[in-house]
């Protein structure tokens, strides 16, 4: 499992300079007041909610490992994706730049082919977005009919109205001209790998057949997934769940501060902000936050409760996974 360190350990300085400036604009004393008035049995719940966003998201690849053949057991899948999960945050450009370790980990994991698990995962993220943004669209549409909507809410608004526009013309497209797209990917990769393999000590680069066969194995397994009806409307329930677990998580912050808001707050704010994720931040580390942010304080949320319930957000939706999935990714990469 190859990981780029250098990179990562970059990516993580400049996000930790990102988190700083904003803890100085909204001002660190302010955060610590909030933080300090921080309810525990509450804080109990945002870990307990953070948990089983985690395990829906989990069993979401489990769902969509099954219909490729590879059936793995509940906790181990769930385990599997907190792995995943731990390398989309140290790597940047999140799922974006963590897909290709994270089908590794999970190749490792369930003894499957690395590109069925990389389909696997891809899978998995894409269905991610869809119920993202219905539960978005549902929470503007609830702002529309109650308060007036400033210069950071339009932004928002017209955020998630272009994915909502993109997502199915994209996908339409996509599956439309599959075959046409897999041609351009095996031209595009081929001297790609090629080119990396030749760097690598004592391997001799891989036969463009092998590659063109790698790729076809890949397309093919989209398409199973996409063909199982069945297996995609439950993936896409168990993804739901996650989201709903996730602005679960955010409003339960609030709440352990002493805030209290409409939950579709939270279901406009939290994909909104996982917007910021393709951010070239480990994890979106950063982006995520000032973004998260931004929106509670345009919603009327204090700057510095904001900022407290985002920092109690963000570690059980992000520091904690790391930790866990960084250790069964460790587990995994020695017994691999």
């Amino acid at each position: 499992m190859d990981v780029d360190l250098r990179a990562s350990a970059a990516g993580f300085a400049v996000a930790l300079v990102v988190l700083a400036a904003i803890l100085a604009v909204v001002g660190v004393g302010r955060v610590v007041d909030a933080l300090g008035r921080a309810d525990p049995a509450v804080l109990v719940g945002v870990v307990v909610v953070a948990t089983l966003w985690l395990s829906a998201w989990g069993l979401s690849l489990r769902t969509v490992l099954g219909v490729l053949g590879a059936h793995i057991a509940a906790p181990v899948s769930i385990a599997v994706f907190a792995a995943a999960t731990f390398a989309n945050n140290v790597t940047p450009f999140g799922q974006a730049g963590g897909e290709p370790v994270s089908a590794l980990l999970i190749s490792r994991a369930t003894d499957t082919e690395y590109e069925s698990s990389l389909a696997a995962i891809a899978s998995v993220d894409s269905l991610n977005f869809i119920p993202s943004i219905l539960l978005a669209s549902a929470g503007i549409a609830y702002f529309s009919t109650e308060i007036a909507f400033g210069s950071r809410l339009r932004v928002a608004a017209l955020a998630i109205g272009l994915l909502a526009l993109a997502l199915p013309v994209a996908g339409f497209f996509g599956w439309r001209y599959r075959y046409e797209v897999e041609r351009v990917a095996i031209r595009a990769v081929t001297p790609f790998i090629r080119a990396i393999a030749r760097l690598v000590p004592g391997r001799s680069p891989p036969q463009k057949s092998a590659i063109r066969s790698r790729v076809e194995g890949f397309f093919h397994a989209i398409e199973r997934v996409t063909g199982d009806r069945r297996g995609l409307t439950l993936a896409l329930g168990f993804s739901t769940l996650g989201w709903l677990c996730l602005a679960g998580s955010l409003w339960l912050s609030l709440f352990s501060l002493g805030q209290t808001v409409s939950f579709a707050v939270v279901l406009v704010v939290v994909p909104v902000g996982a917007i910021a994720g393709i951010t070239p931040l480990p994890g979106g580390l950063g982006g995520v936050e000032a973004v998260l942010i931004a929106l509670l304080v345009a919603l009327g949320v204090p700057g510095g409760v904001a900022a407290g319930a985002v920092v109690v957000h963000r570690t059980a939706t992000y520091w904690l996974p790391t930790v866990v999935g960084g250790g069964v990714a460790g587990i995994i990469g020695s017994n691999g």
